[in-house]
């Protein structure tokens, strides 16, 4: 099974969408059973807190559930665990790298790294904004993982 993990700083916005809105495209692929995904945080600050009540309602006028998920930390073991650990932003991408122990096998990579001429490399926080920002996190989302789930069906399966 290829495994990917989303990460943002607090795991309620971005990288619960990102793996909300991935997985929802690898269920309609028919590829729950050959692709995994999970999110996580480089803080600590929402350790088993829902979503962000305005991403859950975003997610939802596109026929995602997010209510499931809860927020956690990025551990060493992620490094191995997973084969993919994707930032959200240059900044957690520099985060994720200093983090990365000795003999972590993940490609540690930019989200929207995969996607060909991307409006924007990194995903904004929408945290401080109101509903556009958090429309223009699922459009940014909704391509990078389009074009996340195109390489993984081309590289990996």
């Amino acid at each position: 099974m290829v495994k990917v993990l989303f990460v943002c700083t607090g795991n309620i916005c971005r990288s619960p969408t990102a793996e909300g809105v991935f997985r929802h495209r690898v269920r309609e692929a028919g590829l729950e059973d050959r692709i995994g995904a999970d999110s996580a945080g480089t803080s600590d600050y929402h350790i088993g807190d829902p979503p962000d009540p305005r991403s859950v309602r975003a997610a939802r006028t596109r026929g995602v559930d997010l209510s499931d998920l809860r927020a956690r930390q990025v551990t060493l073991r992620d490094f191995t665990e997973f084969d993919y650990i994707l930032a959200m932003d240059e900044g957690h991408l520099a985060k994720l790298r200093r983090m990365a122990p000795p003999g972590g096998t993940a490609e540690i990579r930019l989200f929207m790294g995969f996607t060909p001429d991307p409006p924007r490399r990194d995903v904004p926080d929408p945290y401080y904004g109101e509903g556009q920002h958090f429309t223009e996190v699922l459009d940014l989302v909704e391509t990078g993982a389009d074009a996340l789930l195109g390489h993984i069906r081309r590289e990996r399966l």
